[in-house]
């Protein structure tokens, strides 16, 4: 393991000869590598019983077991619509005391199945069962039943293959820390637990930006020595994930013009197996894509985010499906997406980025987090460069729900989420001032002062045009952080700090559509009045909606969290404040939106360069005394 705060400037990925000519894009997993995931997320025993190991499977007689389910299919729409492939081959090893009957299926866009292929097979055999990638346009995808007929049947090392390029890309991981030295420690662990996908990995990149070292973890210590030199351990000041992840592109980049780089969380529970398939896929893609994976929620394992994600830059929404048919907060295990969905970015969770695009479009903005990965993608798709979430990869990250928005990262949601749109040509700075100010009321009446205190620092923050990313987001996080001890309610106390006899309150229903507006007016005119009703009552997280807290005086909401509660409390003052703040800055952002607007384009081609990174990497690490090389 290297260790260093300086660039790793020894470090070459080559591209690598083909070993055969065939390259495994898929393997077929049974279960998961944690005890909190659902087999059937693999492999679904459809009929009789079974036990199963990770790559083996041993079926008693008169069972049935199919691999249409998440990670067990075959994304054949992807492949067709991406991929110089043309034909996939599914291998599977069968051991069967009796007669065994192995088919390969298929669906299309609608769920109906088909039959490609099927074999039976007596004994010991290796079944080859091969499908053209020439009907799945729309949608649809692969999968492989097994039907022990009439006797025990193990099935094993099932592998999905391709005709070989010539040569294979170098493939790097990257994983950005700040003081999560366990959860980094488990997922560098993860990717040393499987020998194929460690023995694929040309480099690992954990750039640790914390004061909670990761090297001081035993799991850390005692897996490294395992990648045999290709884990190189970087520390650096914290420069927030955009710092953290472009860290490991500037280095990977550098060492192979032709290397992918994925970058991926260091909360994360990593399955090794979409290391492989996403590196497989980037070396079949026509052209150079962003590939990302998906992701499912930590919490609820059996639950997908979205099968493709777009961002609404007229009202900073992230997260928005790109197709009204497109799976959302849905349990696969249930129901699978068919239907080939196109997105507009994909989330660093677990994200492949080709060196190609780095040296096309450039490295990140330096905005710290927050929307970075957005930006990048929508700036390579104005380039010509596709963002493709590929289904049967995946993560498993935290809930986003868990996490209230109440906090420092809102500063940088905003501002970034502004820069974001103002690179875009359709830029539309009226209508985000309308947005604006109305989420910003919302915020004064929820009685959540200090979130609007955020909320009109970002507009300032991105007011000042490219000069606030000069070092690379520090001096706003030190600011923000300070500025919001303020706000009380920026604060979550325990729950049982919760006064006796306070009652909660459920909400009423929300307002009708299109009258929105128009009760904000008056929930706003009470205040400026100071006509509320009398407290303190308390609010579940579910029901702090602003037109049911902006009701009450004197209130305790429950944080997203659920570990705390805020307290919120009607200042007359404070309300007048951040109500003549928000007319006077909404005022000077519809007056200034354009002109920094093109401030920031004229300024992307150096803030996005290797020498500012360059030149943040250095600042940083003469603050923390140490030397960096580039």
């Amino acid at each position: 393991m290297d260790t260093a705060s300086a660039s790793v400037s020894d470090v070459e990925l080559t591209e690598h000869r083909a070993e055969s000519d065939r390259l495994v894009v898929q393997r077929g997993p049974f279960t998961g590598t944690s005890s909190i995931v659902n087999d059937d997320l693999y492999a679904v025993v459809k009929r009789g019983g079974s036990t199963r190991t990770r790559f083996q499977l041993r079926m008693h007689a008169g069972a049935t077991v199919h691999t249409n389910t998440f990670f067990g299919r075959f994304p054949a729409s992807y492949w067709q619509r991406w991929t110089t492939a043309t034909e996939v081959t599914a291998i599977a090893r069968v051991d069967a005391a009796d007669r065994c009957r192995v088919q390969l299926l298929a669906s299309d866009i609608g769920g109906h199945r088909r039959i490609i292929a099927a074999e039976s097979v007596i004994g010991s055999e290796t079944v080859t069962l091969t499908a053209r990638l020439d009907k799945f346009a729309d949608g649809g995808a692969l999968w492989l039943q097994f039907d022990a007929i009439e006797g025990g049947v193990t099935v094993s090392d099932i592998e999905w293959t391709v005709a070989s390029p010539g040569t294979v890309r170098p493939v790097a991981v990257a994983i950005c820390t700040f003081n999560r030295a366990d959860d980094c420690a488990n997922t560098v662990a993860a990717l040393a637990s499987d020998e194929r996908v460690l023995s694929s990995l040309d480099a690992v990149y954990v750039v640790d930006q914390g004061t909670d070292a990761v090297e001081s973890r035993d799991l850390f210590q005692q897996v490294a020595p395992r990648f045999g030199g290709r884990l190189h351990y970087l520390r650096q000041a914290n420069l927030g994930g955009a710092g953290g992840f472009s860290r490991g592109l500037y280095e990977a980049s550098a060492a192979g013009p032709h290397a992918d780089v994925i970058l991926m969380d260091d909360d994360v529970l990593c399955e090794p197996e979409t290391v492989l398939r996403l590196s497989a896929f980037a070396n079949m893609t026509t052209d150079p894509a962003l590939i990302g994976a998906q992701m499912l929620f930590l919490y609820n394992p059996n639950y997908l985010l979205a099968s493709g994600e777009r961002a609404d830059l007229t009202t900073l929404q992230r997260g928005l499906p790109t197709d009204k048919f497109g799976v959302r907060n849905a349990n696969v295990l249930k129901k699978l997406p068919e239907r080939r969905i196109d997105a507009e970015y994909n989330g660093w969770w677990s994200c492949l980025i080709p060196a190609e695009v780095v040296r096309q479009i450039g490295m990140p903005l330096p905005v710290f987090f927050q929307w970075d990965d957005v930006e990048y993608s929508l700036r390579a798709g104005r380039a010509g460069i596709p963002t493709i979430t590929l289904p049967s990869t995946g993560v498993w990250h935290a809930d986003f729900y868990w996490k209230d928005v109440d906090g420092f990262a809102h500063y940088f949601s905003t501002r970034n989420g502004l820069i974001t749109a103002a690179l875009d040509p359709n830029f539309a700075p009226t209508l985000l001032a309308k947005q604006l100010a109305r989420e910003i009321s919302r915020s004064i009446v929820s009685l959540q002062y200090g979130l609007a205190h955020t909320q009109l620092r970002a507009i300032e923050g991105f007011l000042e045009g490219p000069d606030a990313l000069a070092d690379g987001g520090q001096a706003a996080l030190a600011m923000i952080n300070e500025e919001r001890k303020r706000f009380p309610e920026t604060v979550a106390r325990p729950v049982s700090e919760l006064p006796s006899g306070v009652r909660f309150h459920r909400a009423d229903p929300p307002p009708k559509a299109g009258w929105e507006d128009l009760v904000l007016a008056k929930r706003a005119g009470n205040h400026f009045r100071g006509r509320l009703e009398p407290g303190p009552v308390a609010i579940s997280y579910e029901d702090a909606r602003w037109w049911h807290v902006g009701r009450f005086e004197h209130v305790y909401v429950t944080d997203a969290s659920q570990a705390g509660v805020r307290e919120r409390r009607y200042d007359r003052h404070l309300a007048a404040e951040m109500s003549g703040r928000l007319a006077g800055v909404i005022k000077r952002f519809r007056a200034e939106a354009h002109p920094v607007a093109r401030a920031f384009r004229a300024e992307m081609a150096t803030l996005t360069s290797r020498d500012n990174w360059t030149r943040l990497y250095t600042r940083t690490d003469e603050a923390n005394g140490t030397e960096h090389s580039s």
